[in-house]
């Protein structure tokens, strides 16, 4: 049973604090059933799920009456416990009669750690490395996996299987950190503070997240002279660099498995002896060609994480991987599979993270509500503290793009409420939200056309291009979701080419190259206003949520911090609609003053697909979209 009229576990005058809590808080929770149900005592029960679970039940006390209702009150200590804490509230009457209402989610974290703030504050820009920029048609001679080289950079990524039936994924581009380095000024002026890199270490595929070898920067990429003045120039320029750390599985053809002896048998990898010292990091059950993989895909044999010689590979050692990138000039990891990963494993690599550089960050790719994910049976620590920083938004995106093809804003309201009142104050302020990413439909497409169009052969969605309707009303969606992405809390993270106007479906047509002279300018300026004005809005950057309206095709939403306040206000809907306001406030997309002259009403009006960034009149206008 649940009733908001008599216990709202989101509301702080019934549960205080609000939301998750630090270990050692007393919670007080209060209670108000109307006088006329006969409501006589109110037994609290919780179950502390990482003790065993254990359960404390609590009398909460008769308190008085407000109204027509009366309270009852009481606290649960905490104490040292650290995970989830799951509770009910049971109403009992003297003729015997009860109401139980819950189970409510109560998240226990450990603070005992600063978080950086850094990554949550400021804009991500995911780069696929390979399809991004390239200065020079490179030669791929001697590089491992028998790649192919695209001469043409306008060319279709290959996605038919070959003539054994797969899909091989050795076509590449060239794109290269050299290109990156001559892209940073553009990435600055578009307001990124950081920059995420899909892998970039050697690996046979064009995704590289079949690591070939961790030591190394995949040759067409360059090399670590090269990484290196990469980061050097970003951090000058006020960027920093996320890698991505693939510590689940390795490829097929790597330095550790060696499945086709590409890479020289000085030291033999796990395929090729049970000697090797790579041996323990895998699983077979028929050596040496049966052994656990990826979700079953034979190209990415599975790690063992808890073996010890792995972890002081890529963790413990004093030069292990996590920390040696790290000191080479990465600022943060983001975790691949991060719940396929032990908590112990993830802990351990927080661990060195923050030995490494004490302001680097770890986020975890975890598709769901993170705060309570289970998987392989297990309820994980993601973000319990000491383990991950903050978590990729999936929900955010799910919830924005539902929202913007005509869902209802009391879903996405919800939606985010809950993770807000389920997530520590940092895992929420430092999570990685976006409308799209290298695993998902391009979000132009998604939203021009409506679906993934799934039902359509493969063949179909690789020659698919919008038709100008179909590309308009994408473009005006997108433009509303970026105002949604960047005012949100946590780091509005925009996929490479999102931007410019890139389109496609799912992999590898959302992974084409970026169109350099051919972008939509008009999506540019936009994305770069709001870039710039995220970066200098600090309510937008740190502050505080609070709903005004969420209502339809209605959602308005305000971002405080200390005096600077920034009411957030979208019209996804066909129709106009208007917003009230609490006196005169400017626009700071198009510079427009509301309530407009000669109004009668104190209001913003709001044309159909529109969203506006209000301020007080008093507040300097530092940025205006074209």
């Amino acid at each position: 049973m649940t009733n908001p009229f008599i216990f709202d576990p989101r509301d702080p005058e019934s549960k205080f604090p609000y939301g998750a809590v630090p270990a050692g808080t007393q919670v007080r929770f209060t209670v108000r059933p109307p006088r006329a149900g006969g409501y006589s005592r109110v037994i609290l029960t919780a179950r502390f799920e990482s003790r065993d679970n254990a359960v404390v039940e609590h009398i909460l006390l008769w308190h008085g009456i407000e109204g027509a209702r009366d309270v009852f009150t009481g606290t649960l200590e905490t104490g040292e416990y650290v995970g989830l804490v799951w509770y009910t509230l049971r109403l009992e009457g003297l003729d015997g009669r009860s109401a139980e209402l819950g189970e409510y989610q109560l998240t226990v974290y450990d603070d005992s750690e600063t978080v950086p703030g850094w990554f949550g504050e400021g804009l991500t820009y995911q780069i696929f490395p390979d399809r991004f920029r390239r200065r020079a048609i490179p030669d791929p001679t001697g590089m491992v996996g028998g790649r192919t080289v695209h001469q043409s950079w306008e060319e279709e990524p290959v996605y038919l299987p070959d003539e054994h039936g797969e899909i091989r994924n050795r076509d590449f581009f060239g794109g290269s950190l050299a290109g990156v380095r001559e892209k940073l000024t553009y990435l600055r002026r578009l307001g990124v503070e950081t920059i995420y890199f899909c892998p970039i270490f050697e690996g046979v595929e064009n995704h590289r997240y079949g690591t070939g070898d961790y030591e190394k920067i995949d040759p067409m990429l360059g090399d670590e002279a090269q990484f290196r003045l990469l980061c050097e120039e970003a951090h000058h320029l006020g960027m920093r660099i996320m890698l991505d750390g693939v510590f689940n599985h390795t490829g097929y053809i790597s330095r550790y498995f060696n499945g086709d002896g590409s890479y020289p048998s000085e030291v033999p990898g796990a395929a090729q002896s049970t000697e090797s010292p790579y041996y323990p990091w895998y699983h077979f059950t028929h050596w040496p060609d049966r052994y656990d993989s990826w979700w079953g895909i034979y190209s990415l044999p599975a790690v063992n994480e808890s073996e010890s010689t792995y972890l002081d590979y890529i963790i413990r050692g004093e030069n292990s991987i996590v920390k040696r990138w790290l000191r080479a000039g990465a600022d943060g990891w983001r975790l691949d599979v991060a719940d396929e990963l032990p908590d112990s494993f993830v802990h351990a690599l927080h661990t060195a993270a923050r030995e490494a550089k004490k302001d680097a960050v770890v986020i975890g790719e975890v598709w769901e509500d993170g705060s309570n994910k289970i998987a392989y049976g297990v309820r994980r620590k993601h973000i319990l503290g000491g383990h991950c920083d903050g978590l990729m938004n999936y929900p955010f995106r799910n919830a924005a793009i539902s929202y913007l093809l005509g869902g209802d804003a009391r879903w996405f309201r919800e939606t985010m409420e809950g993770l807000r009142a389920n997530y520590p104050p940092t895992a929420y302020y430092s999570a990685m939200n976006a409308l799209g990413t290298h695993d998902t439909p391009r979000i132009l497409t998604l939203l021009g056309v409506g679906s993934p169009c799934t039902e359509y052969p493969k063949s179909w969605r690789a020659d698919f291009r919008m038709s100008e309707e179909e590309y308009a009303r994408g473009k005006a969606r997108l433009k509303l979701g970026a105002v949604l992405l960047y005012a949100f809390p946590g780091s509005p993270t925009l996929y490479y080419g999102d931007e410019a106007g890139m389109e496609g479906f799912e992999d590898p047509f959302n992974r084409r190259t970026f169109p350099w002279g051919r972008e939509d300018g008009e999506l540019v300026s936009w994305f770069t206003a709001l870039g710039c004005i995220r970066s200098w809005s600090q309510a937008l950057r740190r502050g505080d949520i609070s709903y005004v309206e969420a209502d339809g095709p209605v959602l308005a939403f305000r971002r405080t911090w200390e005096e600077e306040s920034v009411l957030v206000a979208l019209n996804a809907g066909a129709e106009p609609a208007s917003l009230p306001l609490s006196g005169p406030m400017k626009d700071l997309l198009t510079g427009e003053v509301f309530p407009a002259p000669g109004a009668r009403t104190m209001e913003a009006a709001l044309p159909p697909c529109t969203a506006r960034l209000l301020v007080p009149l008093r507040l300097h206008l530092a940025c205006r979209a074209k």
